[in-house]
């Protein structure tokens, strides 16, 4: 009876241990025949609603027929104040394309044009250090036929690479 009482409750404890990862990913690519840097930051719906809701409105439900007409606002607002770029040391103006829902992400596009060439690309990515401790945004870069990737957390919240 104890061995059955063990094996039941065990599995249960172990499940209650699961902790859960806060991750974005943000993908930049330059697209140089465009003068074009082009920005998708995927965002688990679930944490950016409880942000925005935290931040703006707390009656806001992304990914629903009911979701604000003020949602892409918000999203554009706090993505510009929470995504900074540098480009070549001046600093870039970033557009908000816009957002699509996937299962359990929110892709949203962003935009730096006429950008003719970069040597060196500074970008600072603090999306969600406000909410969570242990937010990690990972960016990956496709910049002048490189690859590059870094791992941004709220004690390392920029990071400068260099193509040339």
């Amino acid at each position: 009876m104890k061995r059955l009482l063990i094996l039941l409750i065990v599995p249960f404890f172990a499940f209650v241990a699961i902790h859960k990862y806060y991750i974005s990913v943000t993908q930049i690519d330059y697209i140089q025949n465009k003068q074009s840097v082009q920005i998708t930051t995927r965002i688990f719906i679930d944490d950016l609603e409880k942000l925005l809701r935290e931040r703006y409105d707390e009656t806001i439900t992304l990914a629903s027929v009911n979701e604000p007409s003020t949602t892409d606002l918000y999203i554009e607002r706090y993505l510009n104040e929470k995504i900074k770029i540098k480009i070549n040391n001046k600093e870039a103006s970033l557009s908000f394309i816009g957002k699509e829902y996937d299962v359990d992400l929110v892709k949203c596009y962003l935009e730096i044009e006429g950008v003719k060439e970069i040597e060196s690309f500074e970008i600072s990515n603090e999306v969600l250090f406000d909410l969570y401790s242990d937010q990690q945004n990972i960016i990956k870069t496709k910049i002048n036929s490189q690859q590059k990737s870094v791992i941004l957390i709220p004690q390392n919240r920029s990071a400068l690479l260099k193509f040339n």
